[in-house]
């Protein structure tokens, strides 16, 4: 199951920041072989042992990953937080979106490949599956929210 929060809440067990929170914590963590995998994977960059990272451009630090990717470690290595993902592109997205488990925030719909057996909580209340239950979700919650002038 995923959950998916529309609404932003200032809480300690949200990432709405995510560069911010990987370059304090994130960073600083062991990364497994799966998580060394999803930066191959997103980036095309391969990580040191010294946390820096090769990639075409040159090498960097841990820190130079994009912001997407930053948000999917963030989700791998901290599934209790509830992570904004408004900043992740659709690489990352159908990644996100292909996981278990995992609270996410979203303030408006992306487009993104859903399989159909993928549930899918709103706001803890509505469970949707696959991407015809998203896109439907998302078209109700437009026309509430054009409803209620927001």
């Amino acid at each position: 199951m995923i959950d998916i929060y529309t609404k932003k809440e200032n809480s300690k067990d949200w990432i709405i920041q995510n560069d911010l929170f990987f370059n304090l914590y994130t960073s600083n963590e062991e990364m497994s072989d799966n998580e060394t995998a999803l930066i191959k994977l997103v980036d095309n960059a391969k990580l040191t042992s010294d946390k820096h990272i090769e990639t075409i451009y040159g090498l960097g630090t841990i820190r130079n990953l994009s912001s997407g990717c930053k948000t999917l470690l963030n989700i791998v290595k901290h599934p209790e937080k509830v992570v904004c993902v408004e900043e992740c592109g659709s690489n990352v997205l159908n990644i996100i979106f292909s996981m278990d488990n995992i609270k996410i925030y979203m303030s408006r719909p992306t487009l993104v490949d859903i399989s159909e057996n993928v549930q899918i909580r709103f706001n803890n209340t509505e469970i949707v599956t696959g991407n015809s239950g998203y896109n439907a979700w998302w078209s109700r919650e437009y026309e509430r929210r054009e409803a209620d002038d927001l």
